[in-house]
């Protein structure tokens, strides 16, 4: 699962507020300051809701390897040109 420190980095990349995430994966604002504080473990669920928000917006999370759990963007797909 993510951890704190990921969904920061991971707001960070998309320049979401803390608000921003919290209305998109339909959580409550505390929920996500306590969480990224690391003050609490939020449910299973809420911890899916939030990884998906972020994955929806292109967010890749990248597990535990050795060097640490880490996030990055989706690279963009080049759009098909029109001939």
């Amino acid at each position: 699962m993510i951890t704190p420190a990921q969904c920061r980095a991971a707001r960070g990349l998309l320049a979401w507020s803390q608000q921003q995430l919290a209305d998109i994966a339909r959580i409550g604002i505390v929920t996500v300051r306590t969480f990224e504080r690391g003050e609490t473990e939020p449910r299973y669920v809420t911890l899916e809701a939030i990884k998906r928000a972020l994955e929806g917006a292109g967010v890749i999370f990248v597990e535990e390897n050795g060097d640490g759990a880490g996030v990055r963007l989706r690279k963009k797909k080049p759009k098909a040109s029109s001939k």
